[in-house]
């Protein structure tokens, strides 16, 4: 009996990235690489191009598991993730790596994990487990670790941390890539910093910070995600810079995925006059030759991995083909939802409204101010409202009382106060909370804190906002951060969610994620963990009352 072999072949505008040109052509594809990649005369006018690499996301925050994220992400051309695995690793640890691992190996999208090397990401707060040099180790060994995942800890690097320095030196010895996460880090600190061997960083928020990582040999990564966007600050750099700078999400939640990924920033970037070549380097082929992926750029020999888009100014995209599989066409995906075994880790008791009094008689109070599209925040001073000794929100200076819970035991629950989230009644909460995913809330009572964080106790994880006559809660069953629904449930639940916590007062623009990231320590300057209000610039506690 004769063998079939299967071969395809896709016509188009051909979209040569290296030599910057393109042509009439067409690309021949066998058994999933490219044949050839050859000029011929036809009438199409689309243009076909290697597909999109976010170059660093978390994927646990577009609340999807990892295939459920592929049937979204292959719409808007996206082929390839550079991921880091590190959310789901602070609640369940290695075993948390190996499940985005397999489930992400179910579907055709290729998924790139990370080994996390900060979980904890510090000492000052509760995770569910801790991955250490010995781990980093193992994972530096496995073939489907791809890289070092961002190395938070840069005090642990420049003061030279045992245990730091170990995880760096099991990455260099199995030829990894160490992915960076240094806000604000300049002078002789980044310099060392990256003469550690780390060489990435999609944590720049000014002009100028970029400017001088790159300069001095680093890759910057453009990130431009659902809370921090950094596109604006930073485009200026891509046409000197494009050899060496990549796009990436870091964060997206579900609703923002459903509209668009990396294809979005390619738009921007051309719209501002940014040569389309460049922009296609940073977003195609860079971040595939940085981590050495086994993604196609297009040419000969390689994977079929490729996009067909209708123009070179809009992107919209019309096919998206993975090892010559069309998985997604005209805004529809072939993905299938796949089954998947629930793990989490949640155990803490239900709260009294007693456990959010704060004893005080302090006039003054530090105060988090958190800042719309911004992860970083201010340390500010305002005057305290005491009621019956009780440090309260103070709805009308929009001073609120925020908490952290620890959700893997049961403990007394961390109190501080924060400005511009807004909420002039009831409270909103999230078992999402960077990195170590305890349960955070805000609210204008402390009834409401209690009734919110009670609601994502008993559902063991989710996002929630209750008022006096109302509560609605979107359900995060897998490690208490990610969905077992599909996209399109998730986006729409939790745009609803959105839109009740800011019918609440909220004027964020996106309240749940910036709210997940106020217990990010290791962002300055003032967070706060389930062990207490904490500096990020001196790295150590402080005090919620001005002495």
């Amino acid at each position: 009996m004769q063998q079939i072999i299967w071969k395809m072949i896709v016509q188009g505008n051909i979209v040569d990235i290296k030599n910057k040109t393109i042509y009439k052509g067409e690309v021949e594809v066998k058994d999933g690489k490219i044949l050839a990649v050859r000029a011929a005369d036809h009438s199409v006018e689309n243009y076909i191009l290697p597909g999109f690499v976010d170059a660093h996301i978390h994927i646990e925050s577009s609340m999807l598991v990892p295939s459920e994220f592929a049937k979204i992400a292959v719409k808007h051309g996206t082929v390839a993730t550079v991921s880091d695995p590190h959310e789901i690793a602070n609640v369940l640890g290695v075993k948390g790596v190996d499940f985005m691992i397999e489930n992400g190996k179910k579907v055709p999208l290729k998924f790139n994990f990370g080994a996390p090397s900060c979980v904890p990401a510090t000492s000052f707060e509760s995770a569910g487990a801790i991955i250490d040099s010995d781990d980093i180790k193992q994972m530096m060994q496995n073939p489907d670790i791809k890289y070092l995942a961002e190395m938070m800890n840069y005090p642990g690097v420049l003061f030279d941390d045992e245990e730091v320095l170990k995880k760096i030196q099991h990455a260099k010895d199995n030829n990894k890539p160490i992915d960076g996460h240094a806000p604000g880090l300049r002078g002789q600190d980044v310099s060392k910093y990256i003469a550690a061997g780390i060489s990435t960083d999609h944590e720049c928020f000014t002009f100028e910070e970029a400017q001088e990582k790159l300069q001095k040999g680093m890759k910057v990564i453009i990130r431009e995600g659902s809370a921090a966007k950094n596109f604006e600050a930073l485009i200026d750099l891509l046409p000197e810079h494009f050899e060496n700078m990549m796009f990436c999400s870091d964060d997206k939640h579900p609703d923002d995925l459903l509209l668009g990924h990396i294809n979005q920033l390619c738009e921007r970037a051309v719209a501002k006059g940014v040569d389309v070549f460049k922009v296609l380097q940073t977003a195609c082929i860079n971040p595939v030759e940085h981590y050495k992926l086994d993604v196609g750029l297009l040419q000969k020999d390689d994977f079929a991995d490729f996009i067909v888009v209708d123009s070179l100014d809009k992107f919209n995209v019309l096919e998206t083909y993975i090892n010559g599989e069309l998985i997604a066409k005209n805004g529809k995906s072939f993905i299938d939802a796949v089954p998947f075994e629930v793990l989490n880790n949640f155990n803490t008791e239900k709260k009294k409204v007693s456990d959010f009094r704060f004893e005080s008689s302090a006039k003054k109070i530090n105060v988090i101010e958190a800042l719309d599209g911004e992860l970083v925040t201010n340390k500010i001073e305002s005057e305290s409202l005491i009621e019956n000794g009780n440090l309260i929100s103070n709805t009308n200076t929009d001073v609120l009382k925020m908490t952290v819970v620890n959700r893997y035991k049961n403990d007394v629950p961390a109190i501080a106060f924060i400005k511009n989230f807004g909420i002039k009644e009831g409270a909103i909460a999230s078992s999402v909370g960077h990195d170590s995913h305890n349960i955070i809330a805000v609210g204008a009572t402390d009834e409401a804190i209690a009734k919110a964080v009670n609601l994502i106790i008993e559902n063991k994880g989710g996002i929630c906002a209750v008022t006096a006559t109302k509560e609605e809660i979107v359900s995060l069953p897998v490690a208490g951060i990610m969905s077992d629904k599909s996209a399109e449930e998730i986006g729409k639940s939790y745009a609803a969610l959105d839109a009740m916590a800011k019918d609440m007062g909220s004027k964020l623009r996106a309240p749940y994620m910036s709210l997940s990231f106020m217990a990010l320590l290791v962002i300055p300057a003032l967070k706060l963990s389930d062990k207490g209000l904490f500096d990020g610039t001196s790295f150590k506690f402080t005090s919620v009352e001005v002495a």
